[in-house]
């Protein structure tokens, strides 16, 4: 499970950085993308990922409590990863917000990693 585990947690960390490349996309050219097109399928396929994430992150927790990890923060990353899986997109968003979530799911993500790895 913790193989599944790190390989998911991966793959979100790689999400995570696309949000913030195509935040800076659309903040620098204003470009927009189609909802139907582009932004929808890709959310959609950010948010299968991240409930499959969520579910074995959470149950190996339950079977292996870790120090610096705790569930609280598998949801409040969960509804960060989806917010920010749309809201990339659109450059009106808030510039600080977006940051500080992207910042907080790096940090989440790469703690679990740490973790999983040792």
């Amino acid at each position: 499970m913790s193989e599944e585990i790190l390989q998911l947690t991966k793959k979100l960390l790689h999400y995570n950085r696309s949000f913030l490349e195509y935040f800076e996309e659309a903040r620098e050219k204003g470009t927009t993308h189609d909802f139907h097109a582009v932004i929808l399928p890709f959310a959609n396929e950010v948010k299968s990922t991240s409930q499959e994430w969520s579910t074995l992150m959470k149950n190996w927790l339950k079977n292996s409590p870790q120090k610096h990890l705790h569930l609280k923060q598998i949801d409040t990353t969960l509804d960060h990863i989806e917010q920010l899986s749309i809201q990339a997109f659109f450059p009106k968003t808030s510039k600080s917000r977006f940051l500080n979530a992207n910042r907080t799911v790096e940090f989440f993500l790469l703690e679990i990693i740490r973790e999983l790895e040792n």
